[in-house]
């Protein structure tokens, strides 16, 4: 039996160098994948706040990552500066998702907690079950645009928060072979964060709504999808699971019960 994706044309906006597990997927069911990155991750201009606070990490109650871009700066920062990523086991460690704890764990910390829903939000949830935090202090390492809601709810309930950026998100650089593939005939785009929809929308300005128009839009989690939706995008796919696994697994179905192949597109 065929399968769902097989010969359709699906757009990966994830940063380039961290597409290979979409990409993959993609590939092994037949799909083929268009690698339009809308972001790039790029390292800090100023380390001085990071810094800091890596160096009183004794002091806090809690460190949280978001993301697991967020783990790879903060080990590569510690390392070359001389210590061990296993440093943050001084404090307990909260980690957003499987994969920002797989990292995590690769580098020899131990990971608290990990909620079963992977959002801001949920972490809130889940401390608030295993613990008071009021007058506890949090370290929250995030990405340099980051949505606010995980330092607002700690403190609106007493914590102590230090919000420190550890990686910069920047605006892709698709090359015009990938301008040239979407304007071709597309059947879905996938989206993986808040920042992938923000910078589809710029990159492609007038462009952007009448592609995704002719196009299943699929998102990896509600917040995506509705700052997808804030961008005027119809949103047709929210994966159950937060993950690019779950993100295909959802796109697949929904392929597989509406969309006819891209008129005019001619198919391996």
């Amino acid at each position: 039996m065929t399968h769902p994706l097989a010969g359709r044309r699906i757009v990966a906006t994830r940063a380039e160098g961290q597409t290979e597990e979409l990409i993959a997927l993609l590939r092994e069911n037949g799909a083929i994948p268009i690698v339009f990155p809308t972001i790039g991750i790029a390292p800090l201009e100023d380390y001085t706040a990071l810094d800091a606070a890596l160096g009183r990490l004794p002091a806090y109650d809690w460190v949280i990552f978001t993301s697991a871009n967020g783990v790879r700066h903060v080990c590569e920062r510690m390392q070359a500066r001389g210590l061990a990523p296993a440093a943050l086991n001084a404090c307990k460690v909260a980690a957003i998702g499987p994969a920002t704890e797989a990292l995590l764990r690769e580098n020899g910390v131990a990971v608290d907690l990990r909620p079963d829903e992977y959002v801001a939000e949920a972490i809130v949830a889940a401390l608030l079950e295993r613990e008071e935090v009021a007058g506890g202090r949090f370290l929250l390492l995030r990405a340099d645009v980051a949505r606010a809601v995980l330092r607002d709810e700690l403190t609106a309930r007493g914590a102590s928060v230090d919000e420190v950026p550890v990686y910069r998100t920047v605006l892709g650089q698709p090359d015009p072979a990938a301008y040239a593939a979407l304007r071709r005939g597309i059947d879905a785009l996938t989206f993986t964060s808040s920042s992938t929809v923000r910078n589809y929308c710029t990159l492609l300005g007038d462009d952007a709504l009448p592609l995704a128009t002719r196009a299943v839009v699929a998102c990896i989690g509600p917040i995506t999808a509705r700052t997808a939706r804030e961008r005027g995008l119809h949103v047709d796919v929210v994966a159950r699971e937060y993950t690019v696994r779950g993100l295909i697994a959802a796109l697949a179905e929904a392929l597989d019960s509406r969309l006819p192949q891209t008129p005019g597109v001619d198919r391996p």
